[in-house]
């Protein structure tokens, strides 16, 4: 029986993580899952870096397949902020947003392009070896909130082409096409057929 640890204590974040690898693994933990609180401070210069981090100091303490992701949403007009600091944007979602939509009062929809960026780093403690895999997905972010599902800032990130945000996107539909899901999809690859993941961005 094959088990693995996600990195998370995100329920909404671990719930489509868990959905996208149903089959790939039996058993499926997330850190409220543990016995023990481990505490990682994501301080590293990159995502990948705080994605390596996280799963090795977790897999190591569990010795369990671990894997982590770090992400972030990435705005033109504010210089590419929150960025690495997305999770710390806010308290909590709600702070988040409100947030950045303070900040982008007054900038114009064709002014308000934005990025999410998922990267993910895959930790197997018994050879101490990481894989890391990426994807992205690029959109514009609304002046108002729109759906209730999804999580982070899915409200306010809209998609011209679908007429919806994250957040009004079924998700079955969002692990398709979200930055996080083209990241499982190459991990999904990689446990399957043994694709080697194309080097990072």
């Amino acid at each position: 029986m094959s088990s693995i640890i996600i990195a998370t204590a995100n329920p909404g974040k671990f719930r489509e993580i868990q959905e996208d690898l149903s089959g790939i693994f039996d058993v499926f933990y997330s850190l409220d899952d543990l016995e023990y609180t481990v505490e990682v401070e994501e301080d590293r210069g990159s995502y990948a870096e705080n994605a390596w981090k996280k799963a090795r100091k977790i897999g190591d303490r569990f010795g369990i397949s671990t894997l982590a992701d770090d992400s972030g949403l990435e705005v033109e007009a504010l210089g590419g902020r929150p960025g690495l600091y997305s999770a710390r944007y806010g308290k909590n979602d709600t702070e988040r947003i409100d947030r950045l939509l303070t900040e982008l009062e007054g900038v114009p929809m064709d002014k308000r392009k934005a990025m999410f960026r998922a990267y993910l780093s895959f930790y197997t403690p018994l050879d101490e070896k990481t894989y890391f895999f990426y994807g992205c997905l690029k959109g514009f972010i609304d002046v108002k909130r729109r759906g209730s599902g999804g999580f982070g800032f899915d409200p306010v990130f809209s998609l011209p082409e679908r007429g919806r945000s994250l957040a009004e996107i079924p998700l079955a539909e969002k692990n398709r096409i979200s930055h996080r899901g083209k990241a499982l999809a190459s991990f999904r690859r990689f446990m399957t057929i043994g694709q080697i993941p194309r080097l990072l961005p």
